[in-house]
């Protein structure tokens, strides 16, 4: 493994949807709730929590929660350009890069998520762990807009499992 990058990866997946829907379930909190969170707030500078309906721009906060976990995930909204790309942070300094382009009908996602630190905690548990998430969130985007069908476990009596 000593070639491994453990500072990011890249995961990429084509959706049949209008990149417009796709742009949205990335920065609307009532479509992210759709298929990635339980809950989702966007803030804009006075801490305001930002209406469920409007796109999230640059410079805002977020406060997130997944089903079945207490703490929140904390970050900031580094870059909205409307359309078809956003950044933001996730797991502390960590950027996520969203990527939307057009390709033969499909909306193609790329997400790139770096600037992961090479601790031991963070290659389990942000490099590999989200690696895993990732894959699967974005399995349930494809499956949420093309089939209407989500994927994710939210029955508090199950334990967490690779869908939550």
């Amino acid at each position: 493994m000593e070639n491994f990058d453990w500072t990011s990866f890249t995961k990429k997946i084509a959706i049949k949807a209008r990149l417009s829907d796709i742009y949205n379930a990335w920065t609307k909190s009532n479509e992210l709730e759709k298929w990635f969170l339980e809950k989702a707030t966007f803030f804009n500078s006075q801490e305001d929590a930002i209406s469920k309906y409007i796109n999230a721009t640059a410079h805002i906060t977020y406060e997130w929660f997944w089903f079945l976990y207490a703490d929140p995930m904390k970050g900031v909204v580094k870059a909205a350009n409307g359309k078809d790309y956003l950044q933001f942070t996730f797991e502390g300094e960590c950027l996520v890069d969203v990527k939307l382009t057009e390709a033969n009908g499909y909306t193609i996602v790329e997400l790139r998520h770096h600037n992961i630190p090479t601790d031991d905690q963070s290659k389990q548990f942000i490099r590999l762990g989200c690696s895993n998430g990732w894959a699967f969130y974005l399995t349930n985007l494809k499956s949420v807009y093309e089939g209407g069908i989500d994927l994710r476990n939210k029955d508090k009596n199950l334990p967490p499992m690779i869908n939550n």
